[in-house]
């Protein structure tokens, strides 16, 4: 497959451990391109969720592609989200190239581009987590009996079908939420004299400019992987959002979906990814 150069990818909401995680799909869209950086912006392991024991082979399969990256000396920014904020204890910690933040600025073509996840922005995040945390499973069940539905749906020779994005956009305050975050991010980014100011968290891929009587900033999410299937793209100097859904080029290629779905408990999780590290040398560990 003849990979796409591509300046800087910004991929986020992955949530690898659970079951509407889209791998498969992730893993092709990421054999297509060639980054010369990454910003892996949040929520990519969903620590939140290994208590379901649930780790198929195509998650680790994207984890290897991954760290595959970072052996070749592609700059990967991790940057933390809240349902991998465990690994908020190692922001700092760097590993060729490789990095664990809370937040990143980078210069793109003379222009500041903000990067961060955006849970900061949450209310329930920061004062009822256990709300969150039920939310997400919530979700998660959500996402699984979507599936279901659209499996039936294919079979009828009908397309896919978001419940959960039909929800939002049906409940008045989840839309007014959306809109908050979008707003008030780009206040600070307008603040702070930032350009491009962008975030994840909320599922909401978007691309569009929001001014201020302050100034304007170009507000960018790049979406997820469980429902939109998105990640942001900057090349030739301009922002594009990237949809698995349209592109029709790759779909046929996807690796075969019905695999074993082992069963990992928590340590044994960890002692895999260690074990990748070991191996892809980046780290010598006795």
């Amino acid at each position: 497959m003849k990979k796409r150069p591509v300046d800087i990818v910004v991929i986020s909401d992955v949530h690898l451990g659970t079951y509407g995680c889209h791998a498969n799909e992730l893993l092709q869209y990421l054999k297509s391109i060639a980054p010369k950086e990454v910003i892996l912006n949040g929520d990519i392991i969903d620590i939140w969720q290994f208590s379901k024991r649930f780790w198929p082979k195509s998650h680790m399969k994207v984890v290897k592609y991954l760290m595959g990256w970072i052996t070749k000396g592609i700059k990967v920014h991790y940057i933390t989200g809240n349902h991998d904020e465990m690994l908020r204890k190692f922001t700092g910690f760097q590993m060729g190239s490789l990095s664990i933040v809370n937040k990143v600025v980078l210069p793109v073509h003379g222009k500041k581009a903000w990067f961060f996840h955006g849970d900061v922005f949450d209310v329930t995040m920061q004062h009822s987590k256990w709300v969150a945390k039920l939310g997400a499973k919530g979700y998660d069940f959500l996402i699984l009996l979507n599936k279901g539905i659209n499996f039936i749906s294919k079979q009828l020779g009908r397309g896919p079908i978001s419940m959960s994005k039909k929800i939002k956009n049906g409940v008045k305050s989840a839309v007014k939420f959306i809109n908050n975050f979008e707003t008030t991010a780009s206040e600070i980014a307008i603040e702070n004299g930032y350009e491009y100011v962008v975030c994840g968290h909320i599922h909401q891929p978007e691309i569009r400019k929001i001014s201020t009587d302050k100034g304007e900033v170009t507000y960018l999410n790049s979406g997820d992987w469980i429902e939109n299937l998105t990640a942001l793209e900057y090349n030739h100097g301009q922002w594009e959002l990237y949809s698995f859904y349209n592109d029709k080029g790759i779909q046929n290629q996807l690796e075969d979906p019905h695999e074993e779905h082992p069963v990992l408990e928590r340590a044994e999780l960890f002692q895999s990814l260690l074990d990748e590290f070991r191996t892809s040398g980046l780290v010598k560990l006795k």
